[in-house]
């Protein structure tokens, strides 16, 4: 019933979380990196202003992959999200925790206007105002280390990092890259898997 409950609530009303194609996180996947603690401290780190329920002025969808040396890494579901707030609905996609679809409007702030309802990889934007949000704001919502060497604690030159944006290999500062609707982001540690994505759904 709660599987129901959040795959129609949070998915239903976001489609394109259950339309990508190609590799899909599941349990089993790795998960060096999971959701953090304090989802509602690191919006707003990341200049986002945390609101009580999902605003829709403004919704747009990217899409996040991430390898380290050819190994599907999860990008978990409730980045940016307060899944401890009783308002938040709860349930399971794919083997793996998911959260959203916030009928009643939380006491205070629960919901980042960036966010991961599931483990799908599709990294939301619901905003009031109509501005794209940037990979490297989402980073700072994950805890993970982003910048022109870096991902987490792997560096260059010690280990090989590439990006791709719509397949294409992304030689500029990763942080700016903005989250358009529709666009494939694929980040690459170590050694690359054998295709690397190149569109979203």
């Amino acid at each position: 019933m709660l599987f129901v409950l959040i795959a129609i609530v949070a998915v239903g009303a976001c489609s394109s979380s259950s339309s990508t194609k190609g590799k899909v996180s599941k349990a089993g996947d790795a998960m060096p990196w999971p959701a953090p603690p304090d989802p509602m401290q690191l919006a707003t780190a990341a200049g986002l202003t945390p609101e009580t329920a999902e605003r829709l002025e403004f919704h747009v969808h990217a899409h996040l992959d991430v390898y380290i040396d050819g190994k599907h890494i999860v990008v978990p579901g409730g980045i940016g999200i307060d899944t401890s707030d009783p308002q938040v609905h709860r349930g399971v996609i794919n083997g793996l925790p998911a959260y959203g679809g916030i009928t009643e409007p939380c006491a205070t702030p629960c919901i980042s206007p960036l966010h991961t309802h599931d483990a799908t990889g599709v990294l939301h934007t619901e905003s009031p105002t109509p501005k794209e949000n940037t990979l490297g704001q989402f980073f700072i919502e994950w805890n993970v280390k982003l910048d022109a060497n870096c991902v987490g604690t792997y560096c260059k030159p010690g280990t090989p990092i590439a990006v791709y944006v719509d397949g294409k290999k992304f030689d500029g500062d990763p942080t700016t890259i903005p989250l358009s609707d529709r666009k494939e982001i694929a980040v690459v540690i170590g050694k690359a898997p054998g295709v690397i994505p190149s569109t979203f759904g």
